[in-house]
């Protein structure tokens, strides 16, 4: 009779005694996880008459698919925009501390900068899986600089670029390289953003509208060049209007090309969007909704002064505004609490806050048969949750990252 040595020597893990996010809803199951994957118990039973090496029991916990930040301008001091000699120890610090909210993948934010400093940080940050060490990077998100100056919120104005004759050698050459691009923001309404978004998405980038004067057919052709994401819905877009819902409209429109779905970011902070708004979002287009913390380098500090590129910013409790306006500037919230504020908001089930951090971010990147979700086969990142949604303890590839103390750290 075959072992299960006969497939692979790793241990096999089984978590017990947990109910489990998979298929939409909490399920009563066991997590089988070997090498790094989550495995189908009934393979391991029936074809490799396997049984679990380690069994370790949840408490009852929820677990739920790491959660994936596509937009995180820093935190703990680090500003990802600004171009130090210790970058990466920068970038692996923040890495390592937001294990501890849950983050088992990201992806860093550059705001609008010179070209010199794509030149430089772009070079330094490469795509790697997660572990001990820290969340994993899927790549960069570079907001801005082609990007309306009526709607620049804290991106400096002296830093912004429009498209000239060659537009996508234009982009090239301030940013240098795309080798680790995720994500590009930029306005559609740009003269010839329709041959930057075809060119970007042909390369497998994501390209998201925001920061923008767009209207809804601006919005709609770009989303049928390509674009399948929304920088931040609400801020810094044009307000909804009845009879031209700008960006905003994407999220009903029946223009979008059949089979795309178009996502959009939301800062479920409290601060960025009212809770109503969050609702009206929420409810017009469930499927689309992605949390996004756009933290700062103030994230995990005591509030004072701090910067955000090229700019200065102030923190204020839990508003950040750039130094001397009321300009706000990103966000010191962190994703488990834009989780909680998102479920208590508007009401929803526990499952479908928890996909909005995990598998509508993976859906976006189009990484969701390996992250975003505890299906067969996909990788092992995953996290234990309170019933109230407080993370207590964080794994990346089947072994534990963080996890909470008795003293609640």
């Amino acid at each position: 009779m075959p072992s299960n040595k006969s497939v692979s020597d790793a241990p096999i893990f089984q978590f017990t005694n947990c109910r489990i996010l998979r298929n939409h809803e909490l399920q009563r199951e066991d997590l089988w996880v070997r090498e790094g994957k989550i495995l189908n118990p009934e393979k391991l039973f029936f074809d490799e008459k396997g049984s679990a090496d380690i069994q370790l029991d949840c408490k009852d916990s929820i677990v739920a698919p790491g959660f994936i930040d596509v937009q995180i301008n820093g935190g703990f001091g680090v500003d990802f925009s600004l171009a130090t000699d210790d970058f990466k120890s920068g970038i692996d610090l923040v890495s390592q501390k937001i294990l501890s909210h849950g983050v088992t993948s990201f992806c860093p934010t550059l705001v609008t900068s010179p070209p010199s400093v794509y030149h430089q940080i772009l070079p330094q940050i490469s795509v790697r899986n997660g572990g001990a060490h820290g969340a994993g990077i899927l790549g960069v998100h570079l907001e801005g600089p082609f990007i309306s100056k009526e709607k620049k919120g804290a991106h400096p104005e002296r830093c912004l670029r429009t498209f000239e004759a060659g537009a996508f050698q234009d982009l090239l050459a301030t940013y240098g390289s795309l080798d680790c691009v995720r994500i590009v923001t930029l306005a559609p309404e740009m003269k010839r953003s329709s041959e930057v978004i075809r060119e970007l998405t042909q390369r497998g980038i994501c390209v998201s509208l925001g920061h923008s004067v767009a209207n809804l057919s601006q919005a709609e052709e770009a989303v049928q060049q390509g674009a399948t994401f929304i920088t931040h819905l609400f801020n810094a877009m044009l307000p909804f209007h009845h009879r031209d819902p700008g960006i905003v409209g994407l999220l009903t429109s029946d223009k979008i090309p059949a089979g795309r779905r178009v996502f959009y970011g939301m800062i479920s902070d409290g601060i960025h969007t009212n809770p109503a708004a969050l609702r009206i979002a929420h409810r017009a287009h469930p499927k689309g909704l992605v949390l996004v913390t756009d933290a700062i380098a103030g994230m995990g500090l005591a509030p004072g002064r701090h910067t955000l590129g090229q700019q200065v910013v102030e923190i204020d409790g839990l508003n950040t505004y750039i130094a001397g306006t009321k300009t706000l500037s990103g966000s010191v919230a962190t994703m488990d609490t834009c989780v909680r504020h998102f479920l208590e908001a508007t009401g929803c089930s526990i499952e479908t806050a928890l996909e909005a951090a995990s598998l509508h971010p993976a859906q976006l990147l189009g990484i969701e048969h390996e992250k975003g979700t505890l299906n067969y086969d996909s990788d092992a990142d995953f996290l234990m949750l309170s019933d109230s949604l407080y993370v207590q303890a964080t794994y990346i590839a089947g072994e534990q990252v963080w996890r909470r103390d008795a003293s609640g750290m």
